[in-house]
């Protein structure tokens, strides 16, 4: 392995309940809280009442950004940047998934920058300040929750990007299963497919020795398999949902890739295609990461191989390694359709009509992919190949 430094100073606050933590770690920043929030569902499962109630216990002044996209839009943070601005907000509070939350990251750097919050996002600048933010997670998906990323879309110009930064790790994270109870079967599902892609993004890389961090991978891959398929058919399961919970932040809080970088080629990919068509981020990584690996596949065959073996347990006799390699990524393939993902693009509606300017998305910074360096060619072959 690399040599590596690793830091992660967000406090998890995990299990049942755990909301009421709020009103310790929100007074050590400040009483002024923007509150950012999506379409409403916290208000149907009662979540929302609980969060102001607890604000109100504290005295905070509460504001208010609700109606955060799935795709959390440029246009959104920068609503949120002003009423920072105009409030003199001290903390932000993000009750959410994912989008909730890069939303909340892109507002808080962007408060304390006198550019356009989008520089961060086209690599015009980094940012270095922000305004102390913590998360009620609702939504096992991105992980988002426990690192310092964050995807914005700007819908405008249709381009969609991640960013990050250090100043945007979140100071504190509250999971409770119970607040993910009310999330529709769909939902679940893409939030499994976006944790599994995580890991499988960590897991192919050419760098030796990393034998600790290949099993703590394979690890969450065979647990997030194993409990899906019972998660699915029993939404409330407060044991099932936890685990997944537990499992979407280990697999992008900066612990399985200790000592080297993943490859990322296929969020790249994914986030061309859904600035144009704006679908679901898991649903385009279940369709594009299988389309993905075969193409790449002769980069590192026993890479494949030893995924096929450990995690879908492919048996090897007979068979050449290429084969049993091939023979684990039709498992992942069936795995994610038999519970409920989709395969390919036309699964949208979409067809070949835009390949060529979602292909010219994905090397906007040039080429990229850190297992096999890819090109706009190559991007237009997984393209089709998963039409």
């Amino acid at each position: 392995m690399e040599n590596f430094t690793y830091y992660n100073p967000t406090k998890l606050i995990f299990g049942k309940g755990q909301v009421q933590e709020l009103k310790n770690e929100i007074p050590q920043y400040g009483k002024k809280v923007l509150l950012v929030y999506g379409g409403g569902s916290i208000k149907r499962n009662g979540l929302y009442d609980q969060v102001i109630a607890l604000l109100a216990e504290i005295g905070a002044e509460v504001h208010e950004l609700p109606g955060v996209e799935p795709n959390p839009r440029l246009s959104t943070v920068r609503k949120g940047i002003d009423i920072c601005r105009q409030e003199g907000i001290e903390f932000i509070l993000a009750v959410g998934g994912g989008s909730v939350i890069d939303c909340t990251k892109a507002i808080a750097a962007g408060a304390k920058y006198d550019g356009d919050v989008w520089d961060f996002m086209s690599r015009k600048a980094v940012a270095t300040d922000a305004l102390p933010l913590g998360t009620v997670l609702t939504i096992a998906a991105t992980g988002s929750e426990m690192n310092s990323g964050s995807v914005i879309t700007n819908w405008e110009t249709n381009e969609k990007y991640g960013w990050g930064s250090p100043a945007v790790f979140p100071k504190f994270s509250i999971l409770d299963p119970v607040n993910t109870f009310s999330l529709p079967k769909d939902q679940t599902v893409y939030g499994m497919v976006d944790m599994m892609s995580h890991v499988l993004e960590h897991y192919f890389h050419h760098v030796p020795n990393t034998l600790t961090q290949d099993q703590w991978c394979e690890s969450i891959l065979r647990t997030v398999i194993e409990t899906a398929p019972k998660l699915i058919n029993d939404l409330q399961n407060y044991d099932h949902r936890a685990t997944i919970m537990l499992n979407g932040t280990l697999a992008l809080n900066k612990m399985l890739n200790m000592g080297y970088n993943g490859d990322w080629a296929t969020h790249n990919i994914e986030h061309a295609v859904s600035a144009v068509y704006d679908i679901p981020h898991g649903g385009g990584l279940a369709i594009i990461f299988p389309n993905w690996m075969k193409h790449v596949l002769d980069e590192n065959v026993g890479r494949f191989k030893q995924l096929a073996v450990r995690v879908f347990n492919v048996d090897t006799e007979g068979k050449t390694d290429r084969e049993v390699a091939l023979e684990g990524i039709e498992k992942l393939r069936e795995f994610w359709s038999s519970i409920g993902a989709p395969s390919k693009l036309a699964d949208y509606g979409i067809g070949e009509e835009n390949l060529e300017l979602m292909a010219e998305k994905t090397v906007v910074y040039g080429e990229f992919g850190r297992f096999k360096v890819l090109n706009k060619q190559d991007s237009l072959e997984i393209l089709r190949a998963s039409l």
